[in-house]
């Protein structure tokens, strides 16, 4: 029963949160309530969730002997030898394959987008983890790749202002990671930076201070420009009463910007439970444990599909 936990944490099922990115597509498509192009997407969701426990699994391995010198990462499974290594590569390889055997039956260029994934990640962690730059936009790869996956799956692209969007935002989610991690170690005197992550030994906290006002301002900005231009198609509502036509054309056809506040004050709070908190190293944890933050994720959810498919 025991290894049976052991073996779930291992897979970091928390962080299949991330994957949920692969529905960005056809939702501002307007495609999500389409049921053969969600089913797709949703067997990619399922894709994506084997493929990156899989890359988790590969990631400990490789980081067991550093995890150990870790604060937190030491009560990792493999670190605290709770799993043996040979058991968690079993697992790595079945669902790898299994995950690419699932991804060939969705469509050709999406099992292509897999494999490239995989690649990407089994590069970060056996060697390009440990140069400073490359690391952070790794780690942002991965989640652009999960859009694209989406994209893949179903057929339908996303807009530029939409993938500099993700760009932004996965740039500045990578960096927070990063700034959280190198507090947490900076502040535990007994630990050797460049011991448990090179590349973190090449930055300073100012350095990634800047890194992310950058993406955070560039996150704001594009999406600002994805909402003022996009075009949403999908179920409509007629609100003529509520938006008579002798008002502005803008007020009739851009309620997609309302998005932008809760966008605005999201990347506000995400800041802070960086720099006040120090949290941030890992993402979905940082979600989960701050219910104003969730409560904003949630709202803006409901806003782009209430506005998206019901509103004209």
């Amino acid at each position: 029963m025991k290894l049976s936990f052991n073996i779930l944490r291992l897979l970091r099922p928390r962080q299949w949160m991330k994957n949920f990115a692969v529905f960005a597509a056809i939702t501002f498509a307007g495609q999500l309530f389409n049921p053969p192009i969600f089913e797709k997407v949703l067997l990619g969701f399922f894709v994506f969730c084997g493929l990156a426990s899989s890359t988790y699994i590969i990631n400990d391995i490789f980081d067991a002997k550093k995890d150990r010198l870790h604060p937190f990462k030491k009560f990792r499974p493999i670190a605290s030898g709770d799993v043996p290594v040979k058991l968690a590569v079993s697992i790595a390889a079945f669902l790898m394959l299994f995950s690419l055997f699932v991804a060939s039956r969705v469509t050709p260029s999406f099992l292509i987008l897999c494999m490239v994934y995989l690649i990407v990640q089994v590069l970060y962690s056996s060697s390009l983890k440990s140069l400073a730059v490359v690391d952070i936009l790794l780690i942002a790869t991965g989640y652009i790749l999960r859009v694209y996956g989406g994209e893949f799956a179903s057929g339908f692209h996303i807009s530029v202002w939409l993938l500099l969007t993700t760009i932004s935002i996965s740039l500045f989610l990578a960096i927070g990671k990063r700034r959280s991690e190198l507090t947490l170690i900076s502040n535990s005197k007994d630990i050797n930076i460049a011991d448990t992550r090179k590349s973190l030994s090449h930055y300073s906290e100012r350095l990634l201070d800047v890194y992310a006002s950058v993406f955070a301002t560039s996150t704001f900005i594009s999406y600002s420009l994805f909402t003022f231009l996009e075009n949403p198609g999908g179920f409509k509502l007629s609100l003529g009463v509520l938006m008579p036509d002798f008002l502005p054309t803008f007020f009739q056809r851009k309620w997609l910007m309302i998005t932008i506040i809760p966008v605005v004050y999201g990347l506000m709070r995400y800041l802070q439970d960086i720099y006040e908190k120090h949290e941030g190293e890992s993402p979905e944890k940082v979600l989960l444990s701050d219910k104003p933050l969730l409560i904003t994720v949630i709202v803006w959810a409901f806003l782009v599909v209430f506005l998206i498919y019901f509103v004209s």
